[in-house]
């Protein structure tokens, strides 16, 4: 059977609907030589207007079916399993992309019947380029990026949104909304990216108080899918998670219903608690941040989705990649959410635009301003010692297409720093909130003295060594004082112990010079076990040229680097056959390795077996056997993670082929 795309001279018409509309039935005795039809779960994208339009009034069709295993082949959608039957697909279509269907009729075809498919909304997530579909909508691992803009770390993550219960989990968090509501891209990505978060009475629980004794360690979690499965089947929210986990869990859940997506990492990341665009830090002499005075905060990094869309409820333009943020941070019209807000808006500073453009703005294209705190006569003394445009939103990252690798996609979300279309875009989001405001000025555009820090590590077990490089625009003798205060933070900023204070003073000859500061190893070693969460070394640097009232700052953070361990394993192996696994490893550090824990990850592999190791004493070695079962065929990603108090995750990847 044929039909055909244009004519329009049908009569009448039987309204095709999906499952979210009405329930299809058919008869029994009907089936004989047919596929089975579909049944619970669909696709966003399956939820369309369909009208089938008739030429003969006389012509009815009795039944429909969609050819399940044909079109899932076609449209790679047979990963998608009934949860009553895991032997049967179910019905997952893909936008523009051609499918078939099985029509009854109540009698023959004749020559005079003409038969028209006719859609009646135009596809608003449809990606034009396959390689881009084939990674936003059908990748089911890939990475998330972490640490800070001068270190970054790939986290892999399993999205796995053809899982058993994920599509199920999805459409479950969507029931509040109208058939109608769900055609819309936009309405579905913001309800899915408010359900979530546990505050939202949705999936996940987030927690930053380094205590998780109740649930799973934030760091722990390397998949979507153990998440999503356990609130599905419990109807409970899932304990714990951080702004990765959330954005691994929406990035599978907008994937799942058909809408691209992609996991974004975006460095040095502004909160801004004043919303007027800027973050403001207040430090006393020694370097040390104020905290009742400091309400503003700057992440290493905050990590978020984009999802692609068009944008028909904005002014033209604005169509394509969207900010979809599910970490609960700020109220968005009565929920924790932000977005989406499209990349075109964050880009040109048009702050307006719906949804919570103006927060994300900040984030990535805000200003950083220094305050120094005095007393003058028994009162606070706030002087402005620098002002950062350049720091704010740095390596926006998200994972290459078709590859392995961090693309960086900052141009994306703004112009490059200092450009003139960056001050406009600065000026514009500033102009529409606060028209006639005056900006802070710079409190010395014309300094003498440039202060920079070559270090973005410490080796655990080692010294703190922080090498300055000074730049005067005169050779002329001069002594500097410095002073520098650092503490154990994590990614948030969020201080967890003071380490202590460098106080340093020395004569400097040259346009360039450099100034070593040190902190012995005992300041911190004892200390990175002291919550469950990876810590950094974080603080800032105020330089003073004595005699003078020129002072400079700086901030400084330092990641952790631990040495890795070693796995042996085949690089090929055989369905429902074990594999063996060796895993070695000795600790460098001058201290126990405590609560010492190895698992093995992979999509389609079950893991036999995932190991506590106790304690191991500082200098001693480790030798340990690994089993588990791989269930599906193909080129499968192996992945064994070590976790203990102190170093919080250690991961080895490998490939293996897996044959029948």
């Amino acid at each position: 059977m044929s039909y055909s795309e244009n004519d329009s001279s049908s009569t009448s018409s039987i309204r095709l609907e999906s499952w979210l509309q009405r329930e299809r039935t058919m008869d029994t005795e009907n089936k004989k030589g047919c596929e089975r039809p579909p049944h619970d779960g669909v696709s966003f994208a399956e939820s369309q207007d369909l009208s089938l339009l008739e030429a003969e009034a006389e012509l009815n069709f009795i039944h429909v079916w969609f050819k399940t295993k044909k079109n899932a082949q076609a449209h790679h959608t047979s990963n998608y399993k009934d949860s009553n039957n895991e032997k049967e697909t179910i019905d997952v279509l893909r936008r523009g992309q051609a499918f078939t269907l099985f029509l009854k009729t109540n009698r023959h075809l004749q020559n005079q019947d003409h038969v028209r498919l006719q859609f009646l909304s135009e596809d608003t997530v449809f990606m034009p380029n396959e390689e881009d579909r084939a990674e936003h909508v059908l990748n089911d691992t890939g990475y998330i990026y972490m640490g800070f803009a001068k270190q970054i770390k790939e986290k892999p993550w399993t999205f796995g949104q053809f899982e058993k219960h994920i599509l199920h989990c999805c459409f479950s968090l969507l029931t509040h909304l109208q058939p109608r509501e769900l055609q819309s891209p936009v309405l579905v990505s913001r309800s899915i990216c408010t359900m979530m978060c546990a505050v939202n009475n949705g999936v996940l629980v987030g927690n930053w108080s380094g205590d998780y004794s109740n649930g799973t360690a934030p760091y722990v979690w390397t998949s979507s899918v153990p998440i999503l499965q356990q609130h599905y089947v419990t109807g409970l929210p899932v304990c714990f998670g951080q702004c990765w986990v959330f954005s691994g869990i929406l990035t599978t859940a907008l994937r799942a219903v058909g809408i691209p997506a992609r996991s974004v990492t975006n460095f040095e990341s502004a909160h801004d608690t004043g919303k007027n665009l800027t973050v403001d830090i207040y430090l006393d002499d020694s370097g040390q941040t104020i905290g009742d005075l400091t309400k503003d905060s700057v992440w290493n990094f905050h990590v978020w989705a984009d999802a692609w869309m068009k944008r028909p409820d904005l002014p033209q333009g604005n169509d394509g990649w969207q900010v979809l943020d599910s970490t609960p941070q700020e109220i968005s019209d009565g929920g924790f959410r932000a977005g989406p807000a499209p990349l075109s808006a964050i880009r040109q500073g048009n702050v307006l635009l719906k949804y919570d453009t103006k927060f994300i703005f900040t984030e990535v294209n805000g200003d950083k301003l220094i305050w120094l705190v005095k007393q003058d006569q028994g009162r606070d003394k706030n002087t402005l010692i620098a002002v950062e445009t350049m720091s704010i939103g740095k390596n926006i990252s998200t994972k290459m297409v078709g590859q392995n690798r961090r693309q960086d996609i900052t141009s994306e979300y703004k112009y490059p720093e200092g450009s003139p279309e960056e001050r406009k875009a600065m000026e514009r989001a500033s102009g529409r909130l606060h028209p006639g405001e005056d900006q802070p000025g710079s409190p010395s555009t014309d300094s003498s003295l440039r202060v920079s820090v070559i270090e973005c590590s410490v080796e655990i077990g080692h010294p703190i060594i922080l090498t300055l490089v000074l730049e005067r625009k005169t050779a002329t003798p001069q002594t500097v004082n410095i002073s520098c205060y650092l503490n154990l933070q994590t990614y948030t900023g969020k201080k967890k112990k003071g380490l202590g204070i460098i106080r340093k003073s020395q004569k400097i000859t040259n346009q360039e010079s450099q100034v070593t500061l040190t902190m012995d190893t005992n300041s911190y070693i004892h200390n990175l076990g002291m919550v469950d969460d990876e810590l950094v070394i974080k603080g800032f640097i105020i330089t003073e040229i004595a005699g003078s009232r020129e002072r400079v700052a700086t901030e400084v953070t330092l990641c952790f680097l631990y040495q890795g361990f070693h796995i042996e394993m085949p690089s090929t192996g055989k369905v429902h056959q074990e594999l063996l696994l060796i895993c070695k490893l000795k600790n460098t550090l001058p201290i126990p390795l405590t609560n010492m824990r190895f698992s093995v990850e992979s999509l389609g592999i079950v893991t036999t077996e995932s190991l506590d190791q106790g304690t191991l004493p500082p200098g001693q070695s480790l030798q340990f056997e690994m089993r588990c079962i791989p269930m599906r065929t193909g080129p499968r990603k192996i992945i064994v993670r070590f976790t203990s108090r102190e170093v919080k995750e250690v991961h080895v990847e490998k490939m293996v082929l897996i044959t029948d």
